[in-house]
């Protein structure tokens, strides 16, 4: 066998071995099956989550096993996995969340850049070491009577945030570490798709990721959000939701960067991924204090509003470093997008903006159509920008737009950006 020419992050780290690993485990390498309908669980739609959660603790407490659905619609509120205790989801096999948010228990979790009191997603796992879940079957949010409720919402009070309108994740996952999710298909959420935090060595292989936005947005419905995290692989999947595909996180506010609950995301590798319609393909933000070594790689994309999105937060100390963006190709509103942020603005009583930083920004070998190159604002008093790199590019879009005023340090081979007019295509 040939070797393999060896890789490395930006920064010069080198990718581990473990990122190569990208095997999808088989129902057999699960441990003992525990199929839902061997144990009293029915597809007549009746609501069962007391039931596969004793079937959860029971598996657990004879030493492991592998949790089965099979085909049919299977429907239940929150669960909360065990440690030896594994998901499959056969072919034509539903894990269907329930509609109502009653039926998902209150715990004190990480939501939205903060530790609080929140709704547990429909799948929980805190502190598992070896948690899969996968197979070619779905696992449903059912979120449309809550998409409508907070539309509903918003117009009577445009303020609203997502929290106001209170709605359940559809996996959380927090202190975890050598975790896969493999094969699935993750739709409907009624609010973010997946969540990890304080997670390392998590791998996401071949899902399909999926949120409509028509003819109902499913609002905030992120397929990947990767908080506090180290060491996680996405490759091979479809992303297409109604807010960002993979975005990284790690707290919020005037101090976000002291609280211990905080903290970086770092070797973060997204590749062969196939993105829809998404508000943007890579996203650092808007609850992030500090991302290195993040690369996507080798994707196509269609009709995505931004391929990589740098949300500068006002009221939040910043710093997103060491991140690559190469091989893509497809359409996109804009190629890069770095704006100030301000949705839910507030400092407290910080007087000065606290200052943030994107530095060591390398964007190459793409072939993308867009509506604009380069959709970035300088604005000093708030961050800075540094040591930017765009190479290889070949770039049709309606607007050019850049400005290498705006990035001290900017360093450009081999691009060409061809202003398309209105009525060209």
């Amino acid at each position: 066998m040939k070797e393999r020419e060896k890789e490395f992050f930006p920064d010069g780290t080198p990718i581990d071995d473990w990122f190569y690993d990208t095997r999808t485990p088989a129902l057999s390498e699960l441990g003992r099956p525990y199929v839902l309908t061997e144990h009293g669980i029915r597809d007549d739609g009746r609501l069962y989550t007391q039931e596969i959660q004793g079937l959860i603790d029971r598996v657990h407490e004879n030493g492991g096993g592998v949790i089965v659905v099979p085909q049919g619609t299977f429907r239940t509120g929150s669960l909360f996995f065990r440690q030896g205790v594994n998901l499959y989801v056969e072919e034509g096999g539903v894990l269907m969340g329930s509609d109502d948010v009653s039926d998902y228990s209150l715990r004190l979790t990480r939501i939205e850049g903060e530790t609080c009191l929140y709704f547990a997603a429909l799948i929980n796992a805190d502190g598992l070491d070896g948690f899969t879940m996968c197979g070619p079957g779905t696992i449903d949010g059912n979120g449309l009577r809550s998409w409508k409720a907070f539309w509903l919402r918003r117009e009577w009070n445009p303020h609203c945030t997502n929290k106001d309108e209170q709605r359940p994740r559809l996996v959380y996952l927090s202190g975890c570490r050598n975790v896969k999710i493999a094969g699935l298909h993750l739709i409907n959420a009624h609010f973010w798709t997946t969540h990890i935090y304080k997670c390392d060595h998590v791998k996401y292989l071949g899902c399909t990721i999926c949120s409509p936005a028509v003819p109902v947005k499913a609002p905030s419905t992120d397929a990947i959000d990767i908080d506090v995290c180290t060491d996680v692989l996405v490759k091979d999947c479809y992303l297409e939701v109604n807010d960002d595909s993979v975005v990284l996180k790690g707290g919020k506010g005037p101090w976000a960067d002291q609280a211990e609950e905080n903290g970086s995301n770092e070797r973060i590798l997204v590749e062969d991924c196939t993105y829809g319609f998404c508000h943007s393909c890579l996203t650092c933000g808007s609850e992030s204090v500090h991302d290195r070594n993040v690369v996507l790689r080798r994707a196509r994309v269609n009709g995505t509003h931004n391929l990589l999105n740098l949300k500068m937060r006002p009221d939040t100390p910043q710093h997103y470093e060491y991140i690559m963006v190469e091989d893509v190709e497809g359409n996109m509103g804009n190629f890069l997008n770095i704006n100030p942020w301000t949705q839910f603005f507030d400092l407290k009583d910080r007087k000065d903006i606290p200052l943030s930083f994107a530095d060591h920004i390398v964007m190459r070998n793409c072939r993308c159509e867009c509506g604009t190159f380069f959709q970035v604002k300088k604005e000093e008093s708030q961050y800075r920008l540094s040591d930017f790199t765009f190479e290889g590019l070949e770039i049709e879009a309606k607007r050019n737009g850049f400005d290498p005023q705006a990035i001290e340090n900017v360093t450009v081979k081999e691009v060409h950006v061809k202003e398309r007019k209105e009525n060209e295509h």
